[in-house]
């Protein structure tokens, strides 16, 4: 290699070593580091696009996806005083309940207080009902103190008093708080026990059944995991019931691909708001137990049930109701969650599973697994403490909690109608009864002009649709492609969580909006 007649020894060492360097790169048939002006090496990103993980490239998350990021953008936008066709962008894409105005429940914000500052222990102004439980949770805390890690699988006094929640709540049914696991939100708890569940290469990869419509989270969790997604299609023109035959059929095809090795239900539905009878409760059971599948259900909305004629049943309670033949062999993992029914409490990361006839090996290596990452936020599972243990009868609090979650659930109950009644008047939106959780789901129709115009910009038409809506009016919906539909039909979800005056302010834009979208695709 001839160097330069004007480097000094020191450099000329320098330049000797680097071509070494290189050589030795280029034999390993490493990329060559590229060498700047001045000597110094240019060296490429250690982590990029190609190299990533491949299967987090293929997750997507619609809830918080493209037409979302615009929003954020819009909203920048107009405090930075550009005009626009609306005063403010109104997020109805994500069921964040105090985001919309949903206020929290008092003494779950009283008890978290005195949790966080004990020093108010003293203060007159709580009532003594929230200074005891705030001082029943302290002394389960290590230090006695919020601040502290807990056991991987909770605080044990937590998990007691959610076992006899779920007790109460089914009517007697046994539950061991050895089966009671406090996550991190809902979304936790299923990500976890997916991956207990996800092995097999080619054909005998696990293969995960979910509904379609579905909530993005399954179908971003299994394909983070490389799992294969099996759709089963709720039935929209019966209320988005779920039929035993579409389990079958989905079943069928699967095998011929993958290891199809559990089912998940979502009851109530998100996005689609209906509510699951008994009978097809006790359906999907003995579906379960025929065809070996473990059983996953998603009940974070249990509290949120509207229409007349609908209850809540859950699984765990059929379950065990149809006898030993059933309760003694189906594998069940259920979930609930701080975020949702009338607490609305999205932010503190509280929620709880319930497994049933889990083999023992697989629950060390559960619990392995959850104390990886040490334990759920401890102010969440406070929380949940105090979702599952609220004020009783005769407590200096009761009244006012009574008050604030009737008043909650009833005014979910009004929007929920509202939104129905509404969508239902526009030509061109059809919208199914809100039976419960938070969202409508209406089926729009798009003329096929704005349906050539979205593939030439290389969007679903629903995206497309939603994208002019937003840009229009201020209005952030989610496509339903990111929730999966039937191939030729067209949705959007909406939450029914703003207050009921912007709510009807918002369908009427919606309104309007469809109609203009409409004429001027036509």
């Amino acid at each position: 290699m001839k160097l330069p007649s004007s480097m000094n020894h020191g450099t000329a060492l320098l330049w000797k070593r680097r071509a070494l360097s290189s050589l030795s790169t280029t034999r390993r048939g490493l990329p060559k580091p590229k060498m700047s002006d001045n000597g110094t090496t240019s060296r490429g990103k250690v982590l990029t696009i190609d190299n990533m993980n491949p299967t987090v490239k293929k997750v997507e998350y619609a809830v918080r996806g493209p037409i979302v990021q615009r929003a954020v953008e819009l909203e920048k936008e107009l405090s930075e005083g550009m005009k626009k066709p609306f005063a403010e962008v109104i997020k109805a894409n994500i069921g964040d309940a105090q985001a919309m105005g949903q206020q929290p429940i008092t003494f779950f914000r009283q008890v978290l207080a005195l949790c966080s500052y004990p020093e108010l222990l003293s203060d007159s102004m709580f009532p003594e009902d929230a200074k005891s439980r705030a001082c029943r949770i302290l002394n389960s805390c290590g230090g006695n103190s919020m601040g502290a890690y807990s056991a991987s699988q909770g605080i044990d006094s937590v998990r007691q008093d959610v076992a006899r929640f779920i007790e109460r709540r089914d009517g007697g049914v046994p539950c061991d708080p050895d089966n009671v696991y406090l996550t991190t939100g809902a979304s936790d708890g299923i990500v976890t026990m997916l991956k207990l569940l996800v092995c097999g290469e080619g054909a005998t990869r696990t293969g995960v059944m979910i509904s379609i419509p579905q909530y993005p989270l399954y179908s971003a969790a299994l394909a983070e995991l490389g799992a294969v997604q099996i759709n089963y299609y709720l039935n929209e023109e019966k209320c988005w019931s779920l039929d035993i035959g579409e389990l079958q059929r989905s079943l069928d095809e699967a095998r011929l691909h993958c290891n199809p090795r559990a089912l998940c239900i979502i009851n109530p539905g998100n996005p689609t708001g209906q509510v699951q009878s008994r009978e097809c409760i006790e359906d999907v059971i003995r579906f379960a137990a025929k065809e070996r599948l473990f059983l996953m259900a998603d009940e974070v909305y249990q509290d949120n049930v509207y229409a007349e004629g609908c209850q809540f049943h859950s699984f765990k309670k059929v379950l065990f109701e149809m006898g030993p033949e059933y309760s003694e062999t189906v594998e069940l993992a259920s979930f609930h969650s701080t975020s949702k029914c009338y607490m609305g409490e999205c932010g503190f990361r509280g929620g709880y599973m319930e497994i049933i006839n889990m083999d023992n090996d697989v629950k060390d290596q559960l619990t392995k697994l959850l104390s990886v990452r040490l334990c759920s936020p401890v102010p969440g599972q406070a929380l949940m403490d105090l979702v599952v243990n609220p004020p009783q009868p005769g407590e200096p609090s009761y009244e006012r909690f009574i008050k604030e979650r009737t008043a909650t659930l009833s005014a979910l109950a009004e929007k929920a109608r509202l939104t129905e009644q509404v969508l239902n008047t526009v030509e061109g939106i059809r919208c199914n009864p809100v039976q419960g959780a938070m969202y409508s789901f209406p089926r729009i129709t798009i003329p096929e002009k704005a349906i050539q115009e979205a593939k030439k910009l290389g969007q679903q038409p629903d995206m497309f649709y939603c994208m002019k809506m937003l840009e229009e009016t201020g209005i952030c919906l989610v496509p339903g492609s990111g929730f999966g539909q039937r191939e030729g039909t067209y949705h959007f979800r909406m939450t029914i969580l703003p207050p009921t005056d912007k709510l009807k302010i918002l369908l009427n834009n919606v309104k309007e909006f469809h109609q203009r979208f409409t004429q001027q695709y036509s």
